[in-house]
């Protein structure tokens, strides 16, 4: 039996449009369909990076610290590209010497309540700061004679759509689930007779994709009892 040998098969933006039309019964027919179901497609993306779907987006930005400056640009050639920071790591370069030290997290309210935010020395501690374009707040703030860099695992926003030709920013394996998702959200507006097994078949198709995009390393959790007295 023959094989093709290939592993090429990617679908552009016009055939998703179609797919998704032909899956609520439809024929694509008019640009403004095109201009429609690509406003729905963009906004499909959105709500996957509200889910913080797109692993494969996540990128490394490499900050170098400056003397007694706590706040930095994420991402200062795309800034509105950044969703969200998974992790933070600090560099120190002593000689030949690399360490790298991980960074825990504080919330808005922490940062706000420290006391001694003019402290400097090698920072441990940081605050992400999800404006329009996030920053991030180290503490304490780098010392005079510092070689540090911040290293931060961020998850960024896929490409739009774009026009019909393009191809889309994400992997083989979440073909089905995107092909699934459009069909729902057309038939939010063109066959809603059929939105309820479309949407049990977008919410499938979802699950599998996230459960194929999860970690898989192990993890061990303990709880903190600091705070309690030994008697």
């Amino acid at each position: 039996m023959a094989v093709s040998g290939t592993k090429t098969f990617e679908l552009d933006v016009a055939e998703y449009v179609e797919e998704a039309f032909e899956r609520c019964g439809l024929e694509l027919r008019t640009g403004y369909d095109l201009r429609s179901a690509n406003r729905s497609l963009n906004l499909m993306l959105a709500e996957w990076a509200n889910r913080g779907l797109n692993q494969w987006t996540v990128a490394q930005k490499v900050l170098p610290m400056v003397a007694d400056t706590v706040q930095y640009d994420i991402d200062a050639t795309n800034p509105t590209a950044t969703i969200d920071v998974l992790d933070v790591f600090i560099r120190e370069t002593l000689g030949n010497q690399q360490t790298d030290v991980p960074l825990s997290r504080m919330s808005r309210a922490e940062y706000s309540n420290l006391a001694t935010k003019a402290t400097t020395g090698k920072p441990n501690q940081f605050y992400i700061n999800k404006v329009l374009s996030p920053t991030i707040t180290v503490w304490p703030a780098p010392d005079k004679n510092s070689t540090y860099t911040v290293y931060c695992n961020v998850l960024t926003r896929m490409d739009d759509s774009g026009a019909g030709a393009n191809t889309l920013d994400l992997p083989f394996r979440f073909y089905p689930c995107l092909a699934a998702g459009l069909a729902y959200y057309m038939a939010i507006k063109k066959a809603p007779e059929k939105v309820g097994m479309l949407k049990q078949m977008y919410d499938e198709e979802f699950q599998r994709a996230l459960s194929q995009d999860e970690e898989r390393a192990s993890f061990r959790i303990a709880p903190d009892l600091r705070g309690y007295n030994i008697a």
